[in-house]
């Protein structure tokens, strides 16, 4: 399906100065992508993007930095609500599961599994529901492994002022 719309994510500001880089992601791995994999993790709520950097382990945030993206992209897959993940033949159970108790223990989550499913198939991105300790039915996410400047997998940080710093010297 073709995904078009503003998404949001909440970076570290150390981090803030490479907003579509998705490597950090890359380092250790995440919930849906095996360590290795450049993944940009992006809400499509300001509230979800906060509850997500948060992770529900406190009532008060550490300082951020919070961007707005323009997304349109293709080949996108979405896993948000039952009849969807039955169509892609894909267990809610997978992606929910405690993916860092597995990469603890030596084992491989099933929602890396789930990720290499689609990734080989072509796919760019799923949309999935977010799994933040806090999230409601209404908090969702769009997870993409592939994007660029131009279509069809176009994602841009919106920054008309230039307010993103450059590099980490930026941070004086």
């Amino acid at each position: 399906m073709r995904f078009r719309a503003t998404c949001y994510r909440a970076h570290d500001p150390r981090w803030s100065f490479a907003p579509l880089s998705g490597d950090g992601a890359a380092v250790h791995g995440a919930r849906f992508n095996p360590k290795g994999v450049p993944t940009l993790y992006l809400a499509l709520s300001i509230m979800t993007a906060v509850a997500e950097i948060n992770q529900g382990f406190a009532h008060k945030i550490e300082p951020c930095v919070l961007c707005s993206y323009d997304v349109d992209c293709e080949d996108v897959v979405d896993l948000r609500a039952e009849a969807g993940q039955n169509a892609a033949g894909v267990s809610f159970g997978d992606m929910a599961c405690a993916w860092f108790s597995y990469i603890s223990q030596g084992k491989e989550p099933p929602s890396w599994r789930l990720a290499r499913k689609f990734i080989d198939a072509g796919k760019v991105g799923i949309l999935v529901p977010s799994f933040a300790p806090s999230a409601t039915a209404a908090d969702q996410n769009l997870v993409l492994w592939k994007w660029g400047k131009s279509l069809p997998h176009k994602v841009s940080v919106y920054d008309p002022s230039g307010r993103l710093p450059k590099d980490q010297l930026s941070w004086k």
